[in-house]
Order: structure tokens, then sequence, then C-alpha cells
């Protein structure tokens, strides 16, 4: 199978990372609403829609008391909890795949997580024979540059829509911007 189709990979849109949610980012549920509106007119652009989302049963010491919000954090998207369900604006997504992640571990990309038959991302693109992907999502200075930077790894054309995500700071988001475009990904907008 020839790899030529794209795929939207919309990264930890839950609760959680949101507004009211343990481990917030400002923006994150304009984002959400905003992702859910461009895929209204959108969705055919894409072979493939896939989520991913924390979904922490004992990640280890990647949860903390005392988080330093660097390498420990506060307990969040802890599995089969609300908050760690997708955002109630992606609802009717209809994503194709969803991606569960840090089961066990920090898990920050989302091609360290499996689908509900145990595939990687990897394997999941790579059987719907997807060579570019266009990554959407919460935090672009965490789970989203991650992302990003594994699937550039993978050979895989990557462009990160800057209007669909939000970092956890202006600063982080504008280092990992550098770090993504010095890698190769396209920034853009939706």
């Amino acid at each position: 199978m020839s790899a030529d189709g794209r795929a939207l990979i919309i990264v930890d849109v839950q609760p959680t990372f949101c507004e009211g949610g343990e481990l917030p980012v400002a923006g994150g549920n304009a984002v959400a609403e905003a992702i859910a509106d461009f895929l209204e007119s959108h969705r055919a652009d894409y072979d493939l829609i896939v989520t991913t989302q924390d979904w922490h049963i004992d990640p280890g010491d990647h949860f903390s008391e005392e988080p330093d919000f660097v390498d420990t954090w506060p307990p969040h998207g802890v599995a089969d909890s609300p908050n760690a369900e997708l955002h109630p604006a992606l609802i009717d997504v209809d994503a194709d795949v969803s991606i569960k992640k840090g089961r066990f571990d920090a898990a920050y990309s989302g091609f360290e997580g499996v689908d509900d038959d145990d595939r990687t991302l990897s394997e999941v693109l790579a059987d719907e024979g997807i060579g570019a992907v266009d990554v959407v999502g919460i935090a672009e200075s965490h789970c989203v540059l991650q992302t990003a930077l594994d699937a550039i790894d993978e050979g895989l054309e990557v462009r990160v829509f800057t209007d669909l995500t939000v970092p956890v700071s202006p600063e982080s988001g504008a280092a990992a911007r550098r770090q993504m475009a010095a890698a190769g990904v396209e920034l853009t907008t939706s």
C-alpha cells in the first residue's frame, strides 16, 4: 500500500488539560471548540482521524504530590475518569482511531500509546497508508511537540496548525515552535 494518505492527529484534547481540569492550559477549551469547528468543514480532507489521550493508570513518578512541572506533575488524565475522556466539543468528531498513552509511564508522544487493538500509532498509520499528518491539540509545548517530532522520526510529512493548539506558556510555545521547525515540521495555520 502506498503511503500517500493524510491523517489528522488530535493530541490530548481532554478536560484534564482545559480550564477547570487538573492540569489546565489557558485557552484549552477554545482550542477544543476551534478543532471541532475546523472538522465540520475539513473532515473530508483526511483519510484518517486519530485522537490521543493521556490515560494514566499508574504512571509511576510522573505523578507527584510536590510536582516540579518539568518531569513530575499533579495527577491528571486518570484512566476512566470523566476528565480523561475527550473534550465534550469533540463528541461528534467520530474519530477512526483512539490512541491511549501513558498507562504506566509518562508518555508525552502519541507514538507511545496504543489503540484498542494494541496497535501503536506507527502501526495504525502504516496500516492505513498514511504518509502525511497534521497535528493539533494540547499542549503545543509538550505532547503536540513530542508527537510532531516522533512523526518526523517516522519519516512522515508533518504540519502543525498553530491556531489549533496552545502551549503551556508563550515562552514554552516559542521554544517548541523553534524545535519543531528545526526538525522539519511545517508550522502553518488551518
